[in-house]
């Protein structure tokens, strides 16, 4: 299997952690595909200011890779918060998108899409909801180097549960141990290595903040 170069600035190889053979990729969405993440966070301040709210920049990272509902629940039950569940995931998703088109793509791991577009069967598995990611993966311009594209509401538990990991590999046909997952998110290659995987940790790639 071919790997990407190494870079003299980014001496780190995420490819290092493969130590057998694929036949399958998976990639997450949001931070691995496209740098996101900080659109996320603003869209999650503003709504939750709203609501006299509010979450760390800390937490929101930690949490990486959870559905929009289910981060609301935490914050509930962590600060007393009594946040409308759906009232509250609908507003944020809707920030978001009025930021999505400023996202730029994750070069090195796009790169790796074309790379392998033809020669391995690939997928996204995004904790986002549908609308979201599948409008990501075409401002890309990826839609067509994708078999599928799974994402929250295809699955009962999400990350770092395996669930969503082991529904791409099987719409892909491949078995999970022939898979390698590209991730952004400690939950995300923690859901992964359940799903028997081997995790590839992108973030040597993500932009210096």
């Amino acid at each position: 299997m071919s790997q990407p170069e190494p870079s003299a600035t980014e001496p780190i190889d995420p490819f290092a952690a493969i130590t057998r053979p694929f036949r399958g990729l998976i990639f997450d969405c949001d931070g691995t595909l496209a740098d996101t993440m900080p659109l996320h966070y603003r869209a999650w301040v503003d709504a939750l200011a709203t609501r006299n709210a509010e979450i760390s920049e800390q937490l929101f990272y930690d949490l990486a890779g959870v559905p929009t509902t289910d981060i609301i629940r935490i914050l509930n039950e962590r600060f007393g918060y009594s946040l409308d569940v759906e009232e509250a995931a609908a507003a944020k998703e809707e920030l978001y998108e009025e930021l999505l088109h400023q996202a730029p793509a994750i070069q090195r791991v796009v790169d790796l899409v074309h790379e392998y577009h033809g020669r391995y069967p690939m997928a996204v598995a995004s904790g986002g909801i549908r609308r979201l990611v599948v409008k990501t993966v075409q401002a890309l311009e990826l839609t067509e180097q994708f078999v599928a594209i799974c994402t929250a509401e295809d699955v009962e538990r999400g990350k770092p549960n395996p669930d969503l990991f082991l529904l791409a590999a099987k719409r892909i046909g491949v078995p999970p141990e022939d898979c390698i997952v590209l991730e952004d998110s400690d939950l995300g290659l923690e859901a992964a290595r359940r799903a028997g995987m081997q995790p590839v940790d992108i973030r040597p790639w993500l932009p210096q903040r």
